[in-house]
């Protein structure tokens, strides 16, 4: 079997396993989140916390929530790793740096999981299990919790109540994260993933020394890491280890692992605003995307001159032997389009345009499908782009949803929309401007430039992949980018709740004949291109310097 025809048949089965789970998830999660009864251990968690789940939440109280509750996770997870070299189970290791503690406290809360260090050689058990692998689970519910809090305010009218914070993110890590994570570790175990708590071991002999390995809760971290869209490894190679992706058949159950909530939320947002078609809409936009990066990214990997390329049957540098191309361009375009951030491959080694389509992906906002919870909201406020633009050509107050998209709302979006280029353009021009920031680069020249604009793009839009080569463990880098991703991730969701508060204090406009049809495949369209206009005016120029320029000479 061709390596090309190998990649389109991974599609087609990635593709079926999507469609056939997209249905009883998506009408399980509006269960879910629509749901009045609580279960036995919410209500003891409940009562731990001293919350009230039947209290309902307006924006301003419901984004304390968020905020609180984030800061609280910052400062005990900077904690724990400052402590760490007290702690048993550490394995021996030191406790980490102020600087780099701050950096990876911001980046685990903020759903990043951008890592400046090398976990198989920084992070004990504790650390990893009751720190990290914890925040995975918890970033990811508070984002979906974030995602419904929108959904309400368009299904909602003439109250400002959104539900509540605190019931949100306990159901979500309840009764979505953990029930699918047991079920996926255990499948992860039987692919040959390692789950076990066992010291360092010296192995074989490697050019007269020796390598130290050294075990631990791979298998339930590796799944909650690709489910909660968030992409830290456990060992420094992520997902290429094959500790934690032993084989091709572990590799594209971890993609699908990526992209099942993020997809099947669309269907939990048609059935919470009583319209499937409308999430249909919303899907077909995501999926239009999706496949149309994956085929870009397989043609460009696959494509090459030169005799190595011609030998190794495309672009192999960087990939591991046992996933080959077209798996590997898969998952590069599976946790760029979301905000995973896990690589089975170095995205510093893809082709010129290879690495472009990686920056683009995350440049778009991550909403194709986009991380768990913030991949729906990104896209509706995009939907209201789309809709206030469409209102702008016929002279029509635009309406969405039933709500009509006025001043107040369409700044709310606009703001959204202006958070992570400000923070990706300001602090790659300032690392440019200072010295010590440029001495970090291993590379010169344009893709020298991509590494910076790479690192500042995963950081502020929650990726936390990375291009290798950049020396991203210095004081600036760790406190520059820990900044870019609490911002990418908080300051856009003020803006969410504060447009889902006034959706839901509206009410409802009647469709008439003049009506924009947001459920049809026009609109959907309507949306690819206003999403790829955006994104092309803001990035082109960066993009034209790093991976274009690249690209263009090779």
């Amino acid at each position: 079997m061709s390596p090309v025809l190998a990649g389109i048949l991974q599609l087609l089965a990635l593709v079926v396993a999507l469609g056939l789970s997209y249905r009883p998830l998506g009408d399980h999660m509006a269960k879910v989140y629509s749901s009045e009864k609580h279960l036995k251990p919410e209500k003891w968690i409940y009562k731990a916390i001293g919350a009230n789940p039947a209290v309902e939440m307006r924006w301003p109280a419901y984004l304390r929530g968020v905020l609180a509750f984030s800061a609280v996770s910052v400062l005990f997870l900077y904690l724990l790793q400052r402590v760490q070299g007290s702690l048993p189970g550490s394995l021996g290791f030191v406790s980490i740096d102020p600087d780099q503690a701050f950096n990876t406290a911001a980046s685990f809360v903020a759903n990043t999981n951008w890592q400046s260090y090398y976990g198989e050689q920084a992070m004990g058990h504790v650390v990893q299990t009751g720190g990290l692998a914890v925040q995975n689970f918890v970033s990811a519910a508070v984002g979906m919790a974030v995602a419904v809090a929108l959904v309400r305010g368009f299904a909602r009218s003439r109250t400002g109540e959104l539900g509540n914070f605190w019931a949100d993110l306990v159901r979500g890590v309840v009764r979505i994260l953990l029930p699918i994570s047991v079920i996926g570790a255990l499948v992860l175990v039987a692919c040959g993933a390692i789950q076990n708590f066992s010291g360092i071991h010296e192995v074989g002999q490697f050019m007269g020394g020796t390598q130290q390995w050294n075990g631990g809760a791979v298998a339930s971290q590796e799944v909650i890491k690709e489910l909660g869209t968030n992409g830290g490894g456990y060992f420094n190679a992520n997902s290429a280890h094959p500790f934690e992706n032993p084989s091709g058949l572990s590799n594209l159950f971890e993609i699908y692992l990526i992209l099942v909530i993020p997809f099947a939320l669309t269907r939990t947002f048609g059935r919470m605003v009583g319209s499937l078609r409308q999430g249909y809409a919303i899907l077909g936009t995501m999926a239009a995307i999706w496949i149309g990066f994956t085929a870009l990214m397989m043609w460009t990997e696959f494509a090459g001159n030169g005799p190595a390329f011609e030998l190794a049957g495309g672009a192999m540098e960087g990939k591991e032997t046992r996933f080959g191309i077209g798996a590997s361009a898969l998952f590069s375009v599976a946790t760029t389009l979301t905000s995973t951030g896990a690589v089975n491959s170095f995205h510093s080694s893809n082709t010129g345009f290879g690495g472009g389509i990686n920056l683009l992906g995350m440049q778009l906002g991550e909403i194709a499908p986009g991380g768990v919870g913030s991949g729906l909201y990104g896209m509706l406020i995009m939907a209201i782009i789309a809709v206030f633009i469409a209102g702008l050509m016929v002279g029509r107050t635009p309406e969405y949803l039933g709500k009509k998209i006025g001043t107040r709302e369409i700044k709310f979006a606009a703001c959204y929309i202006l958070v992570t280029p400000a923070l990706v353009l300001g602090f790659t021009a300032a690392s440019f401007v200072l010295d010590t920031p440029a001495n970090s680069m291993t590379n010169s020249g344009a893709h020298g430039f991509s590494e910076i604009l790479y690192a500042y793009t995963s950081g502020a839009n929650n990726n936390g992949s990375a291009f290798a080569g950049l020396n991203a463990d210095t004081q600036w880098f760790n406190s520059t980018i820990g900044i870019a991703m609490l911002l990418g991730r908080f300051l856009p969701m003020v803006f969410v709740l504060a447009l889902a508060g006034s959706l839901a204090e509206q009410t409802p406009v009647p469709e008439t004949a003049g009506t924009l049809r947001t459920e049809k495949p026009l609109f959907t369209g309507l949306l690819v291109g206003t999403i790829m206009i955006i994104t092309g005016l803001t990035y082109f120029p960066a993009l034209a310097l790093g991976p274009l320029a690249e690209g263009l000479a090779a």
